[in-house]
């Protein structure tokens, strides 16, 4: 089947479904692009945005790559996080990672994994960075904890990147969190991560940690 049918026959069936339950709805989209959210997430196709927070297309402006990535260098990103907040005037980014993500158990594994493995060493670096915290979980405690860390730096480089610094330094309203969603559950949790202006976030950063570290010590 090289055309696809299937997929064009889901589509006619999705769209009729919405014109039933809303005549304007497709209308109404086109007019305008007036989202109030940036998804950065990651490219797993197990986690929809849209989906996860029961929100509409157009509600929603999504960013996605593997694991959740805000690095400095990537023009991609950037360039979505500057179309958001200086155009469509977001005011909440989210950075959302997942319990389970391939791409950060393949960061610090020692299989070989091509072209990707350059991507992925950004992860690597940051379980070095706290490989103290990480060094007193098990296993797959470890693996847990180094999502919610990896979702936590790079809401901080979000925030560090001088689209958002700029927005607030000129007095606009924005908010960077930083959540993780659980492919167990279908749960989204706050890892404490919410930063409202440059005051915020070296607190933010501190407070997350913090409460993973309580995490770790409970157990």
């Amino acid at each position: 089947m090289k055309n696809l049918q299937h997929l064009f026959d889901k589509n006619r069936q999705w769209s009729d479904k919405i014109h039933q339950e809303n005549p304007e709805f497709f209308p109404t989209l086109a007019k305008q692009q007036a989202p109030e959210y940036l998804w950065i997430g990651c490219s797993d196709s197990r986690v929809p945005a849209n989906e996860i927070v029961d929100l509409l297309p157009g509600d929603i402006f999504v960013h996605r790559n593997v694991s959740n990535q805000v690095i400095h260098t990537d023009m991609n990103c950037l360039s979505v996080l500057q179309y958001a907040v200086q155009v469509l005037k977001v005011k909440h980014i989210m950075v959302v990672g997942h319990y389970g993500c391939g791409g950060v158990k393949a960061a610090v594994g020692d299989e070989s994994h091509g072209l990707i493995d350059n991507w992925l060493r950004h992860i690597r670096q940051i379980s070095v960075k706290h490989r103290g915290l990480l060094s007193t979980c098990g296993e797959e405690e470890r693996f847990d904890r180094l999502c919610e860390i990896n979702v936590i730096e790079q809401a901080y480089n979000v925030c560090s990147t001088t689209i958002v610094q700029d927005a607030w330094k000129s007095g606009q309203e924005l908010s960077v969190h930083g959540w993780i969603y659980g492919l167990k559950d279908g749960l989204l949790k706050d890892l404490k991560f919410c930063a409202a202006g440059r005051e915020d976030v070296d607190s933010s950063m501190t407070e997350a940690i913090e409460q993973i570290e309580r995490l770790v010590a409970y157990k």
